[in-house]
């Protein structure tokens, strides 16, 4: 009888339905008999993969002793990764499990660590593409250091994109160099423009980079003018000229806008120009139907501001606004004297808002009038002005019937040479209420607007 059980077992096994994702591991199961058990409980145990996990991480290593992968993976946490590090990193790719230790892994660890990589930023960056452990690091590293970059510099590209250590540097990089110099950049902008938008390269030089730059010539007139439009857009360098700009340009014209303002535009604010064109469209239509005039550089300011946001996020920042008790009708007005107002964030808004109308005492009608208030930096210069203003006023330095606008709209050197350094002796405290040290608690009184 027992005999009889045990045959029937197994069909009835077979017939049994499974969930899915069981069936789905029983079937792996049952196609790594191949699998040595012992990798596969290497990598469960001292790295902390799933079953499923070092089943297909099994398919590509074979540990035949642990020597190595425990040296490894103690190396990975002396130099501050978690375990959570480690799981990813042996699943993403197996075989750091059997790299060399002396020669690759601890040079180049102890190497970004020398760029300034915390244990949490190295992990961060490793996870993005763990290949980078076992690249030539140093000779990548040493390349952008003969080039100019700071070891910063060159910690920002590692984090942004790990897998330029796959490349070449002097075969890939290098004549990329040489054309941006041609240009007429200084190696310091190079290392600028590179570090903080590094995806350039990537790009193919001959099929990118220089065919970019050929159409943004005819386009702008000059070598001058490209390199003042790539310096206030780095990524300019990897847009496609002829099915980006060049339909927005013609789009624009079309509305009656001269090719002078297109192109003052085209070269200060670049960005605006390198939205997809069916977005770019629906936002020069939107500034058309507020009555922009299309000759005023505003109606170009007012399609950028459209243009960068979608309609729900705009919406948003309408009803931020009438949360304050401004009216649509004051919304648009506002908007139409400073388009770059609705640029800011929600939250930058909300607080600015906040403080003129609850610190200063200001209508909302009263700010509507001086939109350019909302471009101004909550906590690097309205507030530490305000403090300064505050503690002259108190000890009768200057008058409560000063201007607060007027005041906001200094240059910071102007600023500083009138209010900080004039009274610098009679009030000492003023440097440190300019550095915002000094918390501002509001005017006892109304001022001047």
């Amino acid at each position: 009888m027992f005999r009889l059980v045990c045959l029937n077992l197994p069909q009835q096994l077979k017939h049994r339905a499974l969930p899915h994702s069981h069936a789905h591991l029983f079937s792996k199961l049952s196609n790594s008999n191949d699998i040595p058990s012992f990798t596969l409980s290497f990598l469960q145990k001292s790295c902390g993969l799933s079953l499923e996990s070092a089943i297909s991480a099994s398919k590509k290593l074979n540990i035949v002793n642990t020597k190595n992968p425990n040296s490894v993976v103690e190396l990975l946490t002396t130099h501050g990764l978690t375990q959570t590090h480690v799981k990813s990193l042996i699943t993403s790719r197996p075989v750091l499990l059997l790299a060399d230790l002396d020669n690759t892994l601890k040079p180049n660890l102890e190497l970004f660590e020398s760029l300034g990589f915390s244990s949490t930023s190295l992990g961060k960056m490793l996870t993005k593409d763990p290949r980078v452990l076992e690249s030539d690091a140093y000779t990548v590293v040493e390349f952008f250091r003969a080039h100019g970059f700071s070891d910063q510099q060159i910690s920002y590209l590692t984090m942004k994109l790990p897998r330029l250590y796959m490349f070449n540097a002097h075969k890939i990089f290098k004549p990329k160099f040489e054309f941006f110099r041609s240009l007429g950049l200084s190696e310091l902008e190079i290392a600028m423009i590179l570090s903080t938008e590094p995806y350039i390269l990537e790009r193919s030089l001959e099929n990118q980079i220089i065919p970019c730059v050929q159409k943004l010539r005819q386009i702008l007139g000059n070598d001058e003018n490209v390199l003042k439009a790539i310096k206030a857009c780095y990524c300019i360098l990897e847009c496609n000229v002829e099915k980006v700009i060049q339909p927005n340009i013609l789009l624009l014209v079309s509305r009656g806008v001269p090719m002078s303002l297109i192109l003052k535009m085209f070269v200060h604010q670049p960005k605006s120009m390198l939205m997809r064109t069916y977005r770019f469209s629906e936002a020069v239509d939107e500034v058309m139907k507020l009555g922009f005039n299309p000759n005023n550089l505003l109606f170009l300011l007012a399609v950028r501001s459209m243009a960068v946001m979608s309609k729900s996020l705009w919406e948003q920042k309408v009803e931020a606004f009438k949360s304050f008790g401004l009216s649509k009708d004051e919304i648009y007005a506002t908007f139409k004297k400073q388009p770059m107002c609705m640029v800011a964030s929600e939250n930058k808004l909300r607080k600015l808002m906040s403080f003129f109308v609850n610190k200063l005492n200001m209508t909302p009608s009263m700010i509507s009038k001086y939109p350019n208030l909302l471009l101004l930096s909550l906590e690097k210069r309205i507030i530490p002005r305000c403090s300064v203003l505050h503690l002259l006023i108190s000890k009768g330095l200057v008058k409560e019937e000063t201007n607060i606008v007027n005041v906001f709209r200094m240059t910071e050197k102007r600023f500083v040479d009138k209010l900080v350094s004039k009274y610098q002796n009679e009030a000492p405290d003023v440097v440190s209420a300019h550095q915002g040290k000094i918390e501002f608690q509001g005017f006892p009184f109304d001022l001047k607007i």
